[in-house]
């Protein structure tokens, strides 16, 4: 019993970890874009929410692959651990948290997210 509590965990951790890093490459990339193209600014919020959700997904299907069942389950726990990590590091690093409707927005895209990254996972595996 404590085997497989320990390794889920450590599965979603890994998960978890794909997803950041993920993140942060795409940030990079995001950002060298913005640099040397003509890309407008207007932009940024709609691009990092394109490149959450998709890290997210990412991440989810990579869970539902070790775990091989109840994929919109661990799918969506990866979305709400994912966001409470942002929600974490923008509170150490940015600014205090405000609960407000964008806040309940993303949390709704993230745990929207990683359920269907983890019924994608489940069923293509």
């Amino acid at each position: 019993m404590k085997t497989s509590v320990l390794r889920r965990s450590i599965d979603i951790l890994k998960s978890l970890g794909l997803a950041f890093l993920l993140t942060a490459v795409l940030l990079l990339i995001m950002a060298a874009l913005l640099t040397f193209t003509s890309l407008k600014e207007d932009n940024i919020n709609l691009i990092n929410t394109i490149i959450m959700i998709f890290s997210i997904v990412v991440g989810s299907i990579s869970l539902a692959f070790k775990v091989d069942e109840k994929g919109w389950l661990n799918g969506g726990l990866i979305g709400i651990l994912y966001f409470l990590i942002l929600v974490l590091i923008n509170f150490l690093f940015v600014k205090p948290f405000i609960f407000d409707i964008y806040t309940i927005g993303k949390l709704f895209i993230c745990l929207v997210s990683g359920a269907i990254g983890g019924m994608i996972g489940v069923n293509i595996k």
